[in-house]
């Protein structure tokens, strides 16, 4: 497949089923990025991805309206069982699908080995964080664009940018990603199912809410309580890294790795620009179509204002993050607990 650089402000958007696909190409997506309905991406939810019949239509219909699509097969094979994701790649070629976004080196290997046309993104999962890393994946397997992990500053963005040979993509807006990226432990410690290798983190057969009489909510994963909270507070998914926990010296209860937040990075859009962000992504797979149709219509105005020099304000998607709360990240500065 032929390269096709698109210019500087590209908006990637969340497709977690064909319905959302469609709703987010009309909604003003540069490209969209889906997984199929196995392993091979990393929002393996029954009910999310899609069919090769629901891929080879929703490509075609994302292509008849200008838009590209993104395979995400950006999970890791466990030993022998490559087969899976080497038929996913070989699927998303005979499509025409735009660009795969991959983890793996074997993964990568395998597209340049028999697919050496086929466009690769570099997942933010691969976690490439410097110059050198970045490079060897261009070297070796032709990598266009990385996804930036969620641990740097804009200004050190901006070094980085000066020294790689490939595009820069940044999440913007949605889950504040943690740790190492999805390559997560604690939820296949609790539910026997990986973030990493099945594309599931916390799976929804092991989530269990339970209210009390005065409308408290308790939310569990499997025989874990993650968090409680009142008739007046807005609960979090349930997930192990963003639940609150006792311990001795906070016997009531403290968030030991991070509370409930969504990134959003409105404020910061043009100092990104500037510093050579080609595009711009936005989480959300797992979320709803009208949830998709606000926040990409939204980001679509915003990132056309600012490139034609106008303010951005897009304060009234708070009401969609996390708990109804918002951070910059690391994206402005380090603030680690």
């Amino acid at each position: 497949m032929a390269e096709n650089t698109e210019p500087v402000g590209e908006l990637v958007c969340p497709a977690g089923t064909p319905a959302s696909l469609r709703t987010a190409v009309d909604a003003g997506a540069d490209a969209v990025y889906c997984g199929f309905q196995n392993a091979t991406n990393a929002r393996n939810f029954p009910g999310l991805n899609f069919t090769l019949p629901e891929m080879k239509k929703a490509v075609a219909y994302a292509h008849e309206h200008g838009t590209k699509v993104l395979l995400a097969a950006n999970t890791f094979p466990p030993a022998g069982k490559i087969q899976l994701w080497k038929d996913a790649v070989d699927s998303a070629v005979r499509m025409g699908i735009d660009a795969i976004i991959v983890a793996d080196i074997g993964v990568a290997g395998y597209i340049k080995k028999n697919h050496p046309d086929q466009r690769i993104h570099l997942s933010v999962q691969a976690g490439a964080p410097s110059v050198e890393a970045i490079k060897y994946y261009c070297e070796e397997f032709g990598v266009r664009r990385v996804v930036l992990p969620r641990i740097l500053t804009i200004p050190e963005i901006k070094s980085l940018k000066k020294d790689i040979p490939c595009e820069i993509e940044c999440f913007i807006f949605g889950n504040h990603g943690l740790m190492a990226e999805g390559r997560c432990s604690l939820t296949n410690y609790v539910t026997g199912l990986s973030t990493n290798m099945d594309g599931v983190c916390s799976p929804a057969g092991d989530v269990k809410y339970e209210e009390d009489a005065q409308r408290n909510l308790t939310t569990k994963l499997g025989a874990f309580t993650i968090d409680c909270f009142s008739c007046t507070q807005n609960p979090g998914y349930p997930t192990i890294c963003k639940g609150r926990y006792r311990a001795p010296h906070r016997p009531d209860g403290y968030y030991a790795f991070e509370e409930p937040i969504s990134l959003n990075l409105a404020r910061l859009l043009p100092e990104l620009i500037k510093a050579g962000v080609h595009a711009f992504k936005i989480e959300g797979r797992q979320r709803s179509r009208a949830y998709v149709r606000e926040v990409v219509s939204s980001w679509r105005k915003a990132i056309d204002d600012v490139m034609a020099g106008q303010d951005v304000e897009l304060a009234h998607l708070l009401s969609l993050t996390e708990g109804h709360k918002q951070t910059q990240g690391a994206y402005e500065t380090k603030r680690w607990r």
